[in-house]
């Protein structure tokens, strides 16, 4: 009885499958990997300072002087100022400025008013006041 000889086994092995197979498997697993990498690396990032997702901070409006050491961060720091977020304007109904109806921006006669004719309203209240009705053909209204 004799101890095979490992490195041509290998050759073996090697010979039984396609280069082309052998190629696809490595660059499958390498991506595998690093994709599995990338997500673990994102789980530690967002679990920073307690806050989940992406955040925005504003930098100083004024000019830090840059003399070093810690005080100069600290007053880098001291000077962010938290910014109030803005007030976006929701519009949810739209009519045309020459019709008498109003409608959902997802109703099929919506789409068909031009760009320069449509009024936007915020809610049915809003429309109702200016003296739009709610559309028949138009569901959920």
């Amino acid at each position: 009885m004799t101890i095979a000889d490992p490195e041509g086994q290998g050759k073996e092995a090697k010979g039984r499958i396609p280069t082309d197979i052998l190629i696809l498997l490595v660059l499958l697993l390498s991506s595998t990997l690093a994709f599995g990498l990338g997500i673990l690396a994102g789980k530690d990032m967002v679990k920073t300072d307690g806050k989940d997702g992406f955040w925005i901070e504003q930098l100083p409006k004024e000019p830090v002087e840059v003399s070093g050491g810690p005080a100069s961060a600290l007053k880098a720091v001291e000077a962010i100022v938290p910014v109030q977020p803005a007030v976006v304007e929701v519009k949810t109904y739209m009519a045309s400025k020459n019709g008498t109806k109003f409608y959902l921006p997802t109703c099929g006669t919506a789409k068909r008013i031009k760009e320069e004719n449509r009024v936007w309203f915020a809610t049915k209240e809003e429309a109702e006041s200016a003296g739009y009705g709610p559309a028949a053909n138009c569901p959920g209204l």
